[in-house]
Protein backbone atom coordinates (compact mmCIF):
# COMPACT_ATOMS: atom_id res chain seq x y z
CA UNK A 1 0.00 0.00 0.00
CA UNK A 2 1.03 3.48 -1.09
CA UNK A 3 1.86 6.08 1.68
CA UNK A 4 -0.07 9.00 0.14
CA UNK A 5 1.13 11.29 2.83
CA UNK A 6 4.45 11.93 1.65
CA UNK A 7 3.76 12.28 -1.94
CA UNK A 8 3.97 15.66 -3.82
CA UNK A 9 2.49 16.31 -7.19
CA UNK A 10 2.50 19.23 -10.07
CA UNK A 11 -0.42 18.87 -11.97
CA UNK A 12 -0.79 20.69 -15.56
CA UNK A 13 -2.04 20.13 -19.15
CA UNK A 14 0.79 19.09 -21.80
CA UNK A 15 1.12 22.79 -22.56
CA UNK A 16 4.24 23.73 -23.58
CA UNK A 17 4.55 26.17 -20.77
CA UNK A 18 5.04 23.41 -18.71
CA UNK A 19 7.52 21.55 -20.32
CA UNK A 20 10.54 23.79 -19.74
CA UNK A 21 14.03 22.98 -17.81
CA UNK A 22 13.12 25.66 -14.77
CA UNK A 23 10.11 24.01 -14.32
CA UNK A 24 11.65 20.18 -14.28
CA UNK A 25 15.15 21.79 -12.00
CA UNK A 26 12.55 23.21 -9.51
CA UNK A 27 10.41 19.98 -9.60
CA UNK A 28 13.53 17.61 -9.00
CA UNK A 29 14.63 20.15 -5.95
CA UNK A 30 11.63 19.72 -3.97
CA UNK A 31 11.20 16.15 -4.87
CA UNK A 32 7.73 16.69 -6.71
CA UNK A 33 5.83 14.09 -9.11
CA UNK A 34 5.01 15.72 -12.57
CA UNK A 35 1.22 14.86 -13.03
CA UNK A 36 0.01 14.84 -16.58
CA UNK A 37 -3.65 15.23 -18.65
CA UNK A 38 -3.75 12.23 -20.59
CA UNK A 39 -2.71 13.27 -24.44
CA UNK A 40 -5.78 13.68 -26.21
CA UNK A 41 -8.22 13.89 -23.21
CA UNK A 42 -8.85 17.07 -21.57
CA UNK A 43 -11.75 15.83 -19.35
CA UNK A 44 -9.30 14.63 -16.61
CA UNK A 45 -7.49 18.04 -16.55
CA UNK A 46 -10.61 19.40 -15.76
CA UNK A 47 -11.21 17.10 -13.16
CA UNK A 48 -8.53 17.93 -11.58
CA UNK A 49 -8.73 21.56 -11.89
CA UNK A 50 -12.27 21.43 -10.78
CA UNK A 51 -11.00 19.68 -7.21
CA UNK A 52 -7.66 22.16 -6.53
CA UNK A 53 -10.30 24.67 -6.87
CA UNK A 54 -12.33 23.72 -4.17
CA UNK A 55 -9.60 23.07 -1.98
CA UNK A 56 -8.11 26.17 -2.54
CA UNK A 57 -11.84 28.15 -2.26
CA UNK A 58 -13.15 25.97 0.84
CA UNK A 59 -9.92 25.17 2.87
CA UNK A 60 -6.83 27.68 1.84
CA UNK A 61 -8.43 30.95 1.35
CA UNK A 62 -7.87 33.28 4.19
CA UNK A 63 -6.20 31.16 6.36
CA UNK A 64 -2.86 30.92 7.86
CA UNK A 65 -0.96 27.70 8.64
CA UNK A 66 2.29 28.29 11.59
CA UNK A 67 4.17 25.43 10.61
CA UNK A 68 4.17 22.89 7.55
CA UNK A 69 2.50 19.84 10.35
CA UNK A 70 -0.22 21.96 11.12
CA UNK A 71 -0.95 22.42 7.78
CA UNK A 72 -0.68 18.39 6.98
CA UNK A 73 -2.21 17.89 9.88
CA UNK A 74 -5.73 20.27 8.86
CA UNK A 75 -5.42 19.41 5.48
CA UNK A 76 -5.68 15.56 6.28
CA UNK A 77 -8.68 16.04 8.30
CA UNK A 78 -10.34 18.42 5.59
CA UNK A 79 -9.91 15.36 2.55
CA UNK A 80 -11.68 12.90 4.77
CA UNK A 81 -14.23 15.54 5.28
CA UNK A 82 -13.95 16.07 1.50
CA UNK A 83 -14.69 12.14 0.59
CA UNK A 84 -16.98 10.88 3.53
CA UNK A 85 -18.99 13.72 5.09
CA UNK A 86 -19.32 17.01 2.59
CA UNK A 87 -22.18 16.66 -0.19
CA UNK A 88 -21.26 16.10 -3.83
CA UNK A 89 -23.56 17.60 -5.93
Amino acid sequence: KTDLRNIKLFHTDRGSEFKNKLIDDALATFNIDRSLSMKGCPYDNAVAEATFKIIKTEFIKGRHFDSLEDLEKELHTYIHWFNSKRIHG
